[in-house]
């Protein structure tokens, strides 16, 4: 073998190994940030989700309940407001969820609204918006994660529980018995 052609295949194998190493080294940086990818959508949150598909008509399945469906409206750091329109002739009929009662959500956009990246109505919780709804002493349809239905006036609203009248006379709700509320 002549000294030029040792050059010529010396040069072939670096130039070999280097792609190797290159393609290593990609394979590599495409694992890491698959790990990275990962790692940070396990931050992502239900309520994130939600907040990034305002707007857009979704199917909420809710424990006990059955589906929701309707265009959602509003949301906070534990609920949403879906509004459905009932059809022609039909006034619309608004459902404040709490996102604890989700079981299946279709229709939520695959992005996400960090909480620092949310309006400030957005950060008020579910009992904020319990006292809204139930603002002027309205009778209320309550939907029970146990899949029962009652229907009440609201007296007063605490931190995790609600006090109502209903016609069997007072009574004190947790949230995490309700899965829905909407007006009567």
């Amino acid at each position: 073998m002549e000294h030029g052609d040792e050059d010529g295949l010396l040069a072939m194998v670096f130039e070999d190994l280097e792609q190797q190493a290159e393609g290593l080294a990609l394979a590599e940086r495409d694992a890491e940030l698959a790990d990275r990818s990962r790692a940070e959508y396990a931050q992502v949150t239900l309520a994130a989700r939600v907040h990034a598909s305002l707007g857009r008509p979704v199917l909420l399945e809710l424990l006990g309940a059955g589906p929701v469906r309707g265009t959602l409206a509003r949301a906070g750091t534990d609920w949403c407001l879906v509004a459905d329109d009932c059809g022609p002739g039909a006034p619309e009929q608004e459902w404040l969820v709490r996102l604890g009662a989700l079981r299946a959500a279709q229709g939520l956009s695959e992005r996400a609204v960090a909480p620092e990246a949310r309006p400030a109505v957005a950060r008020l919780g579910f009992g904020s918006a319990l006292r809204r709804l139930a603002e002027g002493g309205a009778e209320l349809v309550l939907c029970h994660v146990d899949g029962s239905r009652s229907q009440a006036a609201v007296v007063r609203v605490g931190s995790d529980f609600v006090e109502v009248t209903a016609a069997d006379g007072p009574a004190l709700l947790t949230f995490a018995g309700l899965a829905a509320v909407s007006r009567a």
